[in-house]
């Protein structure tokens, strides 16, 4: 099956600064965490480079019924958890 993820971020990369000239300090998305009734399915790691709110997609295999469970964690302490029940039939 193809999961699609898209998460609301900022994504400040600490390399602009604001009007006054001063420093913006960077707050990125780190990494994201999918695990699958408990066992990690897929795992990236997220850099300067990403684009705000970003939008991550990628393939597995469910051969039973279960929960997706997604972990986004980046700079200043951030965490986001999101969760998905699938019916394999």
């Amino acid at each position: 099956i193809q999961i699609k993820t898209l998460i609301s971020h900022i994504m400040e990369t600490g390399f602009r600064h604001d009007n006054v000239g001063r420093p913006i300090p960077r707050d990125i998305i780190t990494s994201l965490v999918c695990t699958y009734n408990g066992e990690e399915v897929f795992k990236a790691a997220l850099y300067q480079a990403i684009a705000a709110n970003p939008f991550i997609t990628f393939h597995t295999v469910a051969t039973e019924s279960g929960t997706f469970a997604f972990q986004w964690s980046g700079d200043n302490g951030f965490t986001q958890d999101a969760s998905a029940k699938i019916t394999v039939e």
